[in-house]
């Protein structure tokens, strides 16, 4: 859940956690007292928690909460990191939020809970490919040879250095398996390998074979904020 009387500090939040596979977002809220409802009738195992708040902070929030879930706060203010962890905070995210910083703060909630049920613990083995149908066969493709993707319903084209490829998959499914750190969705028919981008200009992004493919109004700040924090 995200508690942020900000819409722009929410859509940030709830962009990245789109582009997680194991992150489902169940509600958003303006305040700490709608956020009441919602835990009457939804189960929670994360808040993306503001700290100055109309009404109730985000630590009195938290603070009020009998059997509180994981807690990540994100604020603009640094001097109110030391409060959010004495409330057991997971980790405090200083606005604007970069998507490796919280990246690393939702693995480190997604460990905490495989501790706390190890049966729901996934064993992820890493992977530089994967296996997609073509005709009848299935067919190996290196992720570094994947220049973008384009979806078509429930098929997609995959677009890699050498050749272009059909196959039946969605773009929800192919962004599961894709590293999130190598791949975006810049709009909501194409994927982008995002080394593969050669530059962008306005709404549009040119890949390094000259190919261009459009930038989704929705999506736009988050990859710019991915590619910012790009080495």
């Amino acid at each position: 859940m995200i508690i942020d009387d900000e819409p722009l500090a929410q859509t940030v939040i709830e962009t990245y956690i789109q582009r997680v596979s194991y992150l489902s977002l169940v509600a958003k809220c303006e305040n700490a007292v709608d956020a009441f409802d919602v835990f009457q009738n939804e189960s929670i195992d994360l808040i993306f928690c503001d700290i100055q708040m109309p009404q109730i902070t985000g630590i009195e929030f938290v603070k009020s909460l009998k059997q509180a879930p994981h807690v990540i706060f994100t604020t603009a203010y640094s001097e109110y990191a030391i409060e959010g962890f004495n409330v057991d905070a997971v980790d405090y995210l200083l606005k604007p939020v970069a998507f490796d910083r919280f990246l690393r703060s939702v693995q480190k909630v997604k460990h905490l809970l495989s501790v706390e049920s190890p049966s729901a613990a996934k064993v992820e083995a890493p992977v530089n490919h994967l296996f997609v149908k073509e005709d009848y066969k299935l067919v190996k493709i290196n992720h570094s040879d994947i220049l973008y993707i384009e979806g078509m319903k429930d098929y997609v084209k995959i677009y890699a250095a050498q050749k272009m490829i059909i196959t039946h998959i969605t773009m929800k499914r192919l962004e599961e398996l894709l590293p999130l750190n190598s791949f975006y969705r810049s709009h909501k028919s194409f994927i982008v390998r995002l080394d593969a981008i050669n530059s962008i200009n306005g709404n549009e992004i040119e890949i390094i074979n000259k190919s261009k493919i459009p930038i989704g109004v929705k999506y736009r700040d988050g990859l710019m904020g991915v590619l910012k924090n790009i080495n």
